[in-house]
């Protein structure tokens, strides 16, 4: 298989920041950030402590935010000057107390009602380099080869400060010391910029606003393995060349203004794509397809030969499915930032070369995903299983919204049983206030038909048992279990008299 063409796309309007990286203009990932809620991964804040749970191992920081962050104790201990993961026995009410001030960075942001949740451990990224303040060690990025890992801890050993740590990126490869020093010259500035405006400010503060979307991109994504960095925007195409001029000025030549106003992305096809592939069910060449579901243990990932019906063996069928499912389940994975436990379902196979094949040509696709993974060998039934870091929602979360319906189940009440929740509660509206009132009743339209196609007698044994009369009205805004009453009596709205019980939503 040929090197595949790599492409950043940007496009910028006054509502939000839009990024899609493209392998032959094919979206494999995909990021957008609205101008007026970015992101806070990555923002530092003088916050307060506002409680330490020792039974949790943490702590509740006051940030300014609605709800207040927490900070686990494996990320408060460089309070006390030790490195993450390292083998404590301090406890977290030894580390910080109610109302201390203290300096934290976002590393994961709020979460339906979660909090954010922070670290002590502080980083500022640069394009090559990332200056730990409170670290004294060098970390060299595991995707770069031993060869140059030797070179690069060789480098970074010789130019680190004093007490601080720094750890090489991915970027830093076949860069010179002087390269890496100046890396490392911006970032001290930085860092003593940061500690200026600490001693100035009072909790909750922001001290450092991390960089927005299209800046990200260019420090943290893009290099020399991809031919062009596209913006619509002339404004923000001046902003990433003057980032790229102190970082990386050897690729500001791959970078291209896009004049014709608000069409970058509809020459690319993005919005077609993204419709097409955030579907539950993701349709394979072949006929085949995986579905993807997510619940709030695991996401889970199921292969299926479905309209591939192949032209030899069952077996080579099945497997031939699954070689093709490897790249779609990896792109999806990128695409839709799913992070967490990740299960998935390949068609089972009976021949173990077919099983080891397989799970060599996923690890082998997985090497194209910047995010890291952990990968757990092909089971006997076919189950993959492995996890995936990820800091955000994922994309599927800022297109799609829970649906009120079914909250979030893919199921709603059926109409029968719709129906019947209807009719008990028209019966509790009933049982209040007097003889030969009249009830009228608001209920969805597809409750009212399958009342006057089935239930036409039901009503009728009620207005004889009760000695009232009921009024059903199709209500196009009220949900399939919902009723509204309204009471009259000899023509006067008697609703309130007899309580509000019957006129309240079902």
């Amino acid at each position: 298989m040929g090197k595949k063409n790599k492409e950043i796309i940007i496009s910028v309007d006054e509502y939000e920041i839009r990024v899609a990286i493209l392998e032959d203009r094919k979206l494999v990932e995909y990021y957008a950030e609205e101008k007026d809620k970015r992101r806070i991964v990555g923002n530092i804040y003088l916050g307060k402590v506002k409680d330490v749970l020792p039974g949790m191992e943490a702590a509740f920081i006051d940030i300014g935010l609605d709800r207040n962050a927490f900070l686990f104790i494996d990320e408060a201990i460089a309070l006390n000057g030790e490195e993450s993961g390292s083998k404590r026995r301090v406890k977290i009410q030894q580390l910080v107390k109610p109302e201390q001030d203290i300096l934290v960075q976002v590393i994961r942001e709020p979460v339906d009602k979660k909090g954010a949740r922070l670290t002590a451990n502080l980083s500022l990224p640069g394009r090559k380099l990332v200056l730990m303040p409170y670290s004294k060690s060098v970390g060299i990025s595991k995707k770069i080869s031993e060869k140059e890992r030797e070179r690069l801890h060789g480098i970074c050993s010789r130019i680190r400060p004093k007490d601080t740590g720094i750890i090489a990126r991915t970027a830093a490869v076949g860069a010179t010391e002087k390269e890496l020093a100046s890396d490392l010259d911006y970032l001290n500035k930085l860092w003593n910029s940061l500690n200026r405006r600490n001693e100035k400010s009072s909790p909750p503060s922001l001290i450092y606003n991390e960089l927005d979307l299209a800046n990200r991109t260019v420090r943290d994504i893009f290099n020399d393995s991809f031919s062009s960095l596209t913006v619509d925007d002339e404004i923000k195409y001046e902003d990433m060349n003057s980032l790229m001029s102190k970082t990386s000025p050897d690729l500001m030549i791959k970078f291209k203004l896009f004049k014709n106003e608000h069409r970058l992305f509809e020459d690319y096809d993005i919005e077609a794509q993204l419709e097409s592939a955030l579907s539950r069910k993701v349709w394979l060449r072949s006929g085949g397809y995986i579905a993807i579901d997510r619940t709030e243990a695991l996401t889970s990932i199921d292969v299926n030969t479905a309209k591939n019906i192949g032209s030899q063996s069952l077996e080579k069928t099945i497997f031939k499915n699954n070689l093709e499912a490897v790249d779609e389940i990896v792109m999806q994975l990128r695409l839709r930032d799913i992070g967490g436990i990740i299960v998935i379902d390949f068609i089972d196979m009976q021949e173990q070369k077919h099983k080891e094949a397989v799970f060599k040509a996923f690890n082998n696709a997985l090497e194209s995903d910047r995010t890291k993974s952990r990968v757990i060998e092909i089971s006997k039934l076919g189950l993959v299983e492995m996890t995936r870091k990820s800091t955000s929602k994922g994309v599927q979360a800022y297109f799609y919204e829970k649906c009120p319906t079914c909250n979030g189940t893919g199921h709603t009440v059926s109409l029968r049983r719709a129906t019947l929740s209807v009719l008990r509660k028209i019966t509790r509206a009933l049982n209040e206030g007097d003889e030969n009132e009249v009830l009228y009743c608001k209920v969805a339209p597809d409750v009212l038909g399958h009342i006057q196609t089935d239930h036409v007698q039901a009503i009728k044994n009620l207005e004889n048992r009760f000695k009232k009369r009921i009024k059903l009205e199709s209500d196009k805004d009220s949900s399939l279990t919902s009723l509204k009453v309204l009471r009259k009596k000899n023509g006067k709205d008697i609703s309130e008299r007899v309580g509000a019980e019957g006129s309240k939503n079902g």
